[in-house]
């Protein structure tokens, strides 16, 4: 028997993934940016900077799109079981993922105009911490996505309380600079919602850890305890406004 259109068959499978893996680096690599650049922009109060940032978020919700399609033709087409299965399904997964995180810098972005027209407020000094505790772990979690490394993903999933410990910090020392003074009360709920935002992108950093560990082992990892879970959080479907 001609063995050949199986062989065919095994490589044009390899050729999927090999293009879902690198539409998940460019745009993991987007997003990544867009977080770095983000904070960047709030920490120099430069609007214009800003709003590069809002401008390059529709460049990540088109390589959502294209992976989207080309993960549900991978299964349609080649019907993958057992490993081959969960590493479409987490590239999937970790697509929408990335997606929120760039979505999630994209709205502290916006916040910078509206920062930028009151004085600084001495809080802010812990953001520039959080943000680069953030940043690795998104590093960190895309890194492990592209060498299918299940310790490094558990390494990240571990780290995520080190981010709620921050927010945490921040929120108090916000609420104790606010009720010192009524006028730090718009500024403070900027840093408010902006910090919130980075502890956000971390807990996604982490949920893309967990889909990268059960992708390599077929296993899940046990349910963390968030830090400090009795301090007030922003809700997310009063920041979930800003992206209609």
């Amino acid at each position: 028997m001609n063995t050949t259109p199986t062989a065919h068959t095994v490589k044009s499978f390899d050729d999927d993934l090999r293009q879902l893996r690198l539409l998940i680096g460019e745009m993991g690599g987007l997003a990544k940016d867009q977080v770095d650049r983000s904070v960047a922009a709030i920490i120099a109060r430069d609007a214009e900077a800003a709003q590069a940032v809002v401008q390059s978020d529709p460049r990540i919700d088109k390589i959502e799109a294209e992976v989207e399609q080309l993960a549900i033709a991978t299964i349609a087409r080649r019907a993958p079981l057992a490993d081959d299965l969960r590493e479409v399904i987490a590239a999937l997964k970790i697509s929408a993922v990335i997606e929120r995180i760039g979505d999630y810098a994209k709205n502290n972005a916006k916040r910078v105009n509206s920062i930028a027209q009151d004085s600084p407020i001495r809080p802010m000094v812990i953001v520039p911490e959080m943000a680069r505790i953030v940043s690795q772990m998104v590093d960190d979690a895309l890194d492990a996505y592209a060498r299918r490394d299940p310790e490094l993903a558990r390494d990240v999933w571990k780290r995520d309380n080190s981010v709620d410990e921050y927010y945490n910090s921040l929120f108090r020392a916000l609420l104790t600079f606010m009720m010192e003074n009524p006028h730090h009360i718009t500024p403070s709920t900027h840093m408010l919602f902006i910090a919130k935002n980075l502890e956000r992108i971390g807990d996604h950093a982490t949920n893309i850890a967990e889909v990268v560990y059960y992708s390599a082992t077929g296993e899940h990892l046990t349910d963390r305890q968030k830090a400090d879970e009795t301090v007030y959080t922003v809700s997310e479907d009063v920041e979930g406004e800003q992206e209609r």
